[in-house]
């Protein structure tokens, strides 16, 4: 498991494109000893607010996923998921870039998970889905992280230690891969300036999986040292880190279904009879 969990941590992005873990925050965002109290006072509250956010966001997520969808239970742990996570993701986005050490990657990481957690979120609100303002500000901001992702490759590439914040250039793809996607997906919404019923569900979906899984992994396996020895040794780590993928897959499934068995029966009526 140990093996298992190194390499995902080395060759998926996910592992490595992490926010800022509790226990580096509560390194980091430590202030001089003679600073005033208010100093002190602001450190603690990033700080819990950000760790607070992270755990109510991940429990809440969990109840989110397993609730019925559509169903009261999964609209209010819903709606606490993103109040947690955006805070926990706003403050990781905005106190990284003013950390001791370089934090390039934890600031796109966040970013992006701010990305997918809104832009999923505002999938399920709006019923009739018309394309407006939000979805070009969000292919601004997707083209914003796919760049960012190839230019951190190319600087890891360049890089004396083929890294950039310890990040060999593979760990960018998810930048890359995700941004792209994220892109492709916002013109498509503006060129035709409305989605079907199933569309809407399938944005909504992936996106906040995956803004759910960023925050998983972070935990999971970016903070395996939070854990004792006996837990990272089993399959806990990777059950509970991949979580949000599992449901993701389910989730598409399930919308995609009919469209499946359409195809299947269109396909099985083509064949020549015996």
């Amino acid at each position: 498991m140990q093996t298992f969990i190194h390499w995902l941590l080395k060759c998926t992005p996910v592992g490595l494109l992490l926010l800022l873990s509790s226990s580096a925050s509560a390194a980091r965002l430590t202030v001089e000893p003679d600073s005033s109290f208010f100093l002190h006072f602001g450190a603690a509250i990033l700080l819990y607010a950000h760790i607070g956010g992270g755990a109510i966001g991940l429990l809440s997520g969990l109840i989110a996923s397993l609730a019925p969808k559509g169903q009261k239970l999964h609209r209010f742990a819903g709606k606490i998921f993103f109040i947690a996570m955006f805070t926990s993701y706003l403050i990781g986005a905005c106190v990284s870039p003013f950390l001791e050490t370089e934090q390039k990657t934890n600031f796109v990481a966040a970013i992006l998970a701010l990305y997918l957690l809104v832009t999923g979120v505002l999938a399920a609100q709006r019923k009739t889905f018309r394309a407006g303002f939000a979805e070009k500000i969000g292919l601004i901001v997707a083209l914003l992280i796919t760049a960012m992702g190839v230019s951190f490759m190319v600087m890891s590439r360049q890089s004396v230690t083929g890294t950039v914040d310890g990040a060999p250039p593979q760990a960018f793809i998810l930048f890359v891969v995700l941004g792209a996607i994220a892109s492709v997906g916002e013109l498509n919404v503006i060129l035709r300036k409305t989605l079907t019923q199933r569309s809407r569900i399938i944005r909504h979906v992936w996106r906040m999986c995956l803004s759910f899984f960023i925050a998983s992994g972070s935990l999971f396996f970016g903070q395996a040292t939070l854990f004792p020895e006996w837990f990272n040794a089993s399959l806990f780590p990777m059950i509970f880190g991949l979580f949000p993928i599992m449901v993701l897959i389910i989730g598409i499934t399930k919308t995609l279904r009919p469209k499946l068995s359409e195809f299947y029966t269109r396909l099985h009526l083509k064949k020549p009879s015996d």
